[in-house]
């Protein structure tokens, strides 16, 4: 958002903590259907609860904007203008609505809203669970580190883009990662129109339709042996026959996640960045975690990988 962040301070732990809490509520309201009627679930505390989570979230994310329209209007307008240096996404928004484009403070905030609500525990969720498959699975742990020493040789320099598009095996390693523990495990959407199921079922139009990516990711029918670790799902020869639908960590369609790109190449510098520096072995193994379903896929006590330098 171009306005840093003290990951360790009070605010941002309790934002942290608020997020998690908003998650708790929503899989309570889906797994309770009286609470989708807004007659019943207003008398109870929950709705109260989640009125006011949702309120200080709001108040968060408006301090951000007004602490960076403030950073934008100092800025010098000969060296620092939006136009000649890398702006961030909440400066583009910025610019976009001091442009006259149809956009608003409350667009901007929804906007905003969006990227620290879905981004900010996603990404750490696939690097801890890649680690532990790294950690627990030796043979494939060595390719990702012997394609890395192809790339980037003895040199340790920052990688580019170029580089991290080589890096095609830590792709299909972090792509079996994610198809294991999708970092959003249930998307929820609202049908258009009437859909007729190839079971014979019909979902009427307005239906709000719960999609469960972790059950979809481990369907033995499109994933034999669901529950192995098998970065060679995901070569180009054995991926080309499934269908686009059968694998959906960033969902699909025109409400996809705007950011999984940077995602994958976030993600992809810090495995870099570690195996470079480190063997990882195994502490706690994928049989013996219990994982925590919640708007962000989590695991109960976290986790645990030796790190040894190399």
């Amino acid at each position: 958002m171009g306005t840093p962040m003290d990951e360790e301070s009070s605010t941002c732990k309790r934002y942290v903590q608020k997020v998690h809490r908003i998650g708790e509520i929503y899989l309570h309201i889906i797994t309770h259907p009286w609470c989708d009627f807004l007659l019943t679930f207003v008398f109870t505390p929950t709705f109260w609860e989640l009125r006011r989570l949702v309120k200080e979230l709001h108040a968060f994310s408006s301090s951000v904007i007004q602490k960076r329209k403030a950073t934008f209007k100092r800025s010098d307008t000969k060296s620092e203008t939006p136009s000649k240096r890398r702006q961030a996404m909440l400066d583009l928004l910025i610019s976009a609505m001091n442009s006259g484009e149809p956009i608003d403070d409350q667009g901007i905030q929804e906007e905003v809203d969006t990227f620290i609500f879905e981004g900010h525990d996603t990404t750490s969720a696939c690097i801890s669970l890649t680690l532990l498959m790294l950690a627990c699975h030796g043979d494939v742990q060595q390719k990702v580190v012997e394609e890395i020493q192809q790339v980037f040789g003895n040199s340790d320099r920052h990688p580019t883009h170029q580089d991290l598009s080589n890096l095609r095996y830590l792709e299909q390693v972090l792509k079996e990662s994610l198809r294991m523990y999708p970092s959003v495990p249930l998307i929820s959407r609202l049908t258009d129109e009437e859909v007729k199921m190839h079971s014979g079922y019909t979902i009427p139009a307005k239906s709000i339709v719960h999609i469960h990516i972790y059950d979809l990711h481990h369907n033995p029918t499109l994933y034999p042996d669901p529950y192995k670790f098998d970065p060679e799902r995901f070569t180009v020869e054995n991926s080309k026959n499934r269908h686009p639908f059968a694998y959906i960590p960033f969902s699909a369609g025109p409400r996809n996640c705007i950011g999984q790109r940077y995602a994958f190449l976030e993600i992809k510098i810090v495995i870099v960045e570690i195996l470079k520096r480190f063997v990882l072995e195994a502490v706690d193994l994928p049989e013996n975690i219990t994982l925590l379903v919640n708007l962000v896929l989590r695991v109960k006590n976290g986790l645990r990988v030796k790190f040894k330098k190399r």
